[in-house]
C-alpha cells in the first residue's frame, strides 16, 4: 500500500508538506507543489478523503478503538475517556477491532469518516507502517501500550515485562519453583513481553522452565479454563501458575476446582489486570494492577491537543509515557 510517506520521499519533501499540498494550502510554493503532485500520480496514491476532511473540520467527538468493549479492561479504559471528554463539553465514538487487522482499520476509518480528530487506539492487529501513515495523516492519534518507532512521544505504554517478572519474583519468594503460565493464543505484543518477563523472573534463581510449563488459550475465562486443563493433564507438578490475564487466571480457577485441587493450598495464581472480577473470584486473585484508566486520562488529553501534540510533545520527550504495574495484593499472603 502506497502511504503519504512514500510521496515525501519519492517529492524530497516532508510528510507534512505533502499533507498542506493535499489539502489545498496556500503555504506552498508552486514547485513543490508540483513535485509533490508529480509523486501522487506516479505512486498512484490516493489520498485519504476522511482526513482530509478533517484538516478543515472541527469535531465535538473523539474516536475510541478497542478489542471488545464487552471486556471489563476496555470498558474501564473507554470509561475514563469518556470522563475527559466530558470535561471538554466532547462525546465518543467506539470502534471495536477483535484483534483483526481488517476491522481494526475499518474502525479507525470509520471514526476519521466520523469527523472525529481525536484518536485513542489500543491496536494489536495494524502494522507500524499502517499506523505510522494514520498518525501522520491524523496528529490527534494517540496510541495505548503499543510503541510505534518515530511516534513514541504520542504513545502510553505500560512496562509489560517488567510486571511480569513482578508477579513471577512474588511467587517464587514464596517458595515456589515449578511456575506455569498460561499464555494468549493471539499474537500480540503484550503475550510476547509477559512471557518474556516470566522467563526472566525464573532464570534469575536458576530455574530452567520448560515449554511444556505454557498452557494457551484465548485471553478470556474460558481460554483460561482450557489452558489449565492443558497443563494439568500433562502431571507437570506446578505449584504455581501466572496467567496473561485475570480472565484467564479466573477461569484458570474453576479448571482447578473441578479437579478439586486446593487454591492456594496445593496451587497458586495470580493475574493481570487487576480488573473488577479479581475481586469477586473464590479465592480472590492476587494481580498486576495495570493503571489503564489513568493511561488513557492522559492519552485523551494527549489527544485533544490535536496538531499541537506533534510538536510539544516531541519537545518534551522522544520516548512514550511509560507506566509501571504493582501487586494487588488478596487472601492470606502467607498461603500463596
Amino acid at each position: 500500500m502506497i502511504t503519504i510517506r512514500d510521496v515525501a520521499r519519492q517529492a524530497g519533501v516532508s510528510v507534512a508538506t505533502v499533507s498542506r499540498v493535499l489539502n489545498n494550502s496556500a503555504l506552498v510554493s508552486p514547485d513543490t507543489r508540483d513535485a509533490v503532485m508529480q509523486a501522487v500520480t506516479l505512486l498512484g496514491y490516493r489520498p485519504n478523503a476522511n482526513a482530509q476532511a478533517l484538516a478543515t473540520q472541527v469535531s465535538d467527538t473523539i474516536g475510541v478503538v478497542v478489542m471488545d468493549v464487552s471486556d471489563a479492561f476496555f470498558g474501564a479504559l473507554v470509561k475514563a475517556v469518556d470522563l475527559v471528554a466530558q470535561q471538554h463539553q466532547k462525546y465518543v465514538l467506539i470502534g471495536n477491532s477483535y484483534h483483526e487487522a481488517e476491522k481494526e482499520r475499518h474502525a479507525i476509518e470509520v471514526l476519521i469518516r466520523q469527523r472525529c480528530n481525536a484518536l485513542i487506539v489500543h491496536s494489536k492487529a495494524l502494522t507500524d507502517r499502517e499506523l505510522s501513515d494514520f498518525m501522520d495523516q491524523i496528529p490527534g492519534m494517540v496510541l495505548i501500550n503499543r510503541i510505534v518507532p518515530g511516534y513514541a512521544h504520542r504513545c502510553v505504554c505500560l512496562d509489560n515485562v517488567s510486571g511480569a517478572r513482578m508477579a513471577t519474583r512474588m511467587l517464587l519468594n514464596n517458595g515456589h519453583q515449578r511456575i506455569g503460565y498460561l499464555a494468549s493464543s493471539h499474537r500480540i505484543e503484550d503475550d510476547a513481553m509477559r512471557r518474556e518477563g516470566w522467563l526472566h523472573a525464573l532464570q534469575e534463581q536458576g530455574v530452567a522452565a520448560s515449554e511444556s510449563w505454557i498452557g494457551t488459550g484465548t485471553p478470556d475465562m474460558q481460554g483460561g479454563e482450557s489452558a489449565m486443563v492443558e497443563l494439568l493433564g500433562r502431571n507437570l507438578q506446578l505449584t504455581a501458575v501466572f496467567a496473561y490475564n485475570d480472565n484467564m487466571a479466573a477461569g484458570a480457577l474453576t479448571a482447578l476446582k473441578d479437579n478439586g485441587i486446593a487454591i492456594p493450598l496445593h496451587l497458586s495464581v495470580i493475574g493481570f489486570d487487576d480488573i473488577p472480577i479479581a475481586r469477586y473470584t473464590d479465592p480472590q486473585l492476587t494481580t498486576v494492577r495495570y493503571p489503564i484508566a489513568s493511561m488513557a486520562k492522559i492519552a485523551t488529553e494527549l489527544a485533544l491537543q490535536g496538531p499541537q501534540a506533534r510538536w510539544i510533545s516531541r519537545r518534551r520527550t522522544a520516548s512514550c509515557r511509560r507506566w509501571y504495574g504493582a501487586i494487588r495484593w488478596r487472601g492470606d499472603r502467607m498461603r500463596y
